[in-house]
Order: C-alpha cells, then sequence, then structure tokens
C-alpha cells in the first residue's frame, strides 16, 4: 500500500458559514466546493475537508482529542488579526520555546495558533 495523499475532516453544521470562516477568516484557500457536501480548504502542509454533519449526530466540536494548529510567525499580530474579524480566544499557554493560542470555528472545533522561537 502506498498512501498518495491526506487530509483531515472537519465534521460542520452550516456548510456556508464553515467556507466562510475557514477561507474569509483564517485565510485559507479552498480548493473544491460541493455545495452542502462537502468542501476543501488548504494551508500550507494541511488539507482539510468540510463535510456536514449527518443529521441525528452528536454535535461537532466535542472531542478534545484532536485539534488543529496552524503556525505563524507573529502570534500576538495573528491573534489581533483574527480578533478584528470576531474570533475569541479561550487561553493563551506558553511551553518555552512554544506560545499556543486556542480557539474554536463557529462549530465548537478546536483549533491553535502555534509560534514557536527560532534556536540559535
Amino acid at each position: 500500500m502506498k498512501i498518495k495523499d491526506a487530509n483531515v475532516t472537519v465534521m460542520v453544521t452550516d456548510m456556508t458559514r464553515a467556507i466562510k470562516f475557514y477561507v474569509d477568516v483564517l485565510g485559507l484557500v479552498l480548493k473544491a466546493n460541493y455545495g452542502d457536501q462537502y468542501a476543501q480548504v488548504a494551508s500550507p502542509g494541511v488539507l482539510i475537508g468540510l463535510h456536514p454533519r449527518p443529521k441525528g449526530e452528536s454535535p461537532s466540536g466535542n472531542s478534545e482529542a484532536i485539534s488543529i494548529g496552524f503556525g505563524v510567525d507573529d502570534l500576538a499580530e495573528a491573534m489581533a488579526d483574527l480578533k478584528a474579524k470576531g474570533v475569541a480566544f479561550s487561553r493563551v499557554v506558553e511551553d518555552r520555546p512554544t506560545k499556543l493560542a486556542f480557539f474554536t470555528d463557529p462549530d465548537g472545533n478546536p483549533l491553535y495558533l502555534s509560534q514557536t522561537a527560532r534556536w540559535g
């Protein structure tokens, strides 16, 4: 077996709202949009599939076991940019040499920004 590619799938309740958040707020690139069925957004290093949650299943955002992190050069600048777009951060953690800022998408799926200091 040879894996040719991979993506992370995020279950959402409103495809239009999710696409707007990941593209307009986070600045990811919309790669594919199949209406209310599926969409793909891309960030350097990761492809995220947005998929509607099937009716009757538990709500999105209830898993703390998996989160998606986005690396940035300047955490304070990135946070200020996202706050201006309505994103609320739940906490900021400094674990030398890394700083993390946690937030969620509109469905409560866990996301974070990460800035790692350069060594040397």
